[in-house]
């Protein structure tokens, strides 16, 4: 399935097209291909391009999963472990998994792969923040 950003020219957008799929044990995948913008002067994939990917991907795996159903969320942590380097214009997979969830947070973990070798393992923390009521503004009351 393609996955499309609400708003288009936002700075998620700049990874381009977005495939999503959920495999049976809730772990999701997203490819992107990353091309020149999202390359290095080594022609390789940019640390911050994989980044943003793992970043959209643990919210894709929230939402997929119906842990963000009612409102919006914040990424409090990520860490992460390059172990290779990503190549340009090869499909680049971030495989991502809910490790534990409670009523406010989501604990993540995954991979990022290319061809199926490993390039980057990481581990996040999404803060699911309260829903807000449709037409409410910030700081007026409700």
């Amino acid at each position: 399935m393609r996955w499309e950003l609400r708003e288009k020219g936002r700075y998620n957008s700049t990874l381009g097209p977005m495939s999503v799929m959920q495999r049976a044990d809730g772990t999701v995948v997203v490819r992107t291909v990353p091309g020149h913008l999202q390359g290095n002067l080594a022609d390789n994939v940019h640390g911050g391009a994989i980044l943003t990917q793992v970043d959209i991907s643990m919210f894709v795996c929230a939402r997929l999963n119906g842990s963000l159903r009612e409102g919006p969320g914040v990424t409090l942590d990520l860490s992460t472990h390059f172990v290779g380097a990503g190549k340009v214009g090869v499909p680049m997979d971030c495989e991502v998994e809910i490790i534990k969830e409670t009523g406010r947070m989501l604990f993540l973990r995954g991979l990022v792969k290319q061809q199926g070798i490993s390039i980057c393992a990481y581990t996040g923390t999404i803060r699911k923040m309260p829903g807000r009521k449709i037409g409410a503004r910030s700081g007026s009351p409700s």
